[in-house]
């Protein structure tokens, strides 16, 4: 499946960039009045996240996020990374492509909500792994440092349930998360969590979690955060 997947963005990408450019040489706006946005989803395969093994939670995940890529504009980017353990041999999977006249919003939100949907599927048939760790922090530092921030305005969304458990910080613990370095995520502009404190079964434990992600949010220079347990 991934390198179908794979296949298809990439065949998605070269394609919309010529229809792009042909939808530009016809007198469409040009990308200076397109407005475009760029999207990175973090998909968390760790043990404690229920995305791996709750179906119709990972359900309601994909047709959360395939609402928010839905409504991107033309030349919009979207990218797609696993994570979990500190090891990219655990976490190989990619999905990079450019919302074009060939590879429409509706299109690719369609395809993501598949994706994220079968992850329980993709993990118990060993397509892709369960993690023991959970090394958000390390997920968010690596993907500002290979994607960026600039250039358009940027989303970070994270399929996960925030609980951090890498050497930073071992948020089921008490610990707190370490302050960010704001450089690093300028540009950044909305960092959502869909699912945080979900399995802890407590309603506590879930604000906690929620008010450490909001406090490194706004110490990161994220001008906005989201952050749901359930919708």
């Amino acid at each position: 499946m991934r390198g179908f997947v794979l296949g298809t963005v990439t065949a998605m990408a070269l394609l919309g960039g010529g229809a792009l450019a042909l939808q530009v040489s016809r007198g469409y706006p040009d990308q200076n009045t397109l407005h475009p946005e760029r999207i990175i989803i973090g998909l968390d395969l760790s043990k404690s996240n229920p995305l791996i093994d709750n179906p119709a939670f990972a359900a309601r995940v994909g047709q959360r996020i395939a609402g928010i890529v839905s409504r991107l504009g033309m030349a919009s980017e979207v990218h797609i990374r696993t994570f979990g353990s500190y090891d990219p041999a655990s976490n190989g999977f990619a999905y990079d492509t450019v919302i074009s006249v060939r590879a429409r919003p509706e299109r690719v939100a369609a395809e993501i909500q598949r994706l994220i949907a079968n992850t329980p599927r993709l993990v118990a048939s060993g397509r892709w792994k369960s993690q023991q760790k959970t090394n958000i922090l390390a997920f968010l530092d690596n993907s500002v440092r290979a994607v960026g921030c600039g250039g358009m305005p940027t989303t970070i969304i994270l399929a996960s349930d925030g609980i951090e458990d890498s050497e930073y910080a071992r948020l089921a613990q008490g610990n707190g998360l370490p302050r960010p370095d704001r450089r690093l995520y300028r540009g950044c502009v909305r960092l959502a969590i869909f699912g945080i404190g979900q399995g802890t079964g407590s309603p506590v434990e879930t604000s906690r979690l929620r008010q450490q992600w909001d406090g490194w949010a706004r110490d990161a220079g994220f001008t906005r955060f989201e952050a749901l347990n359930d919708w």
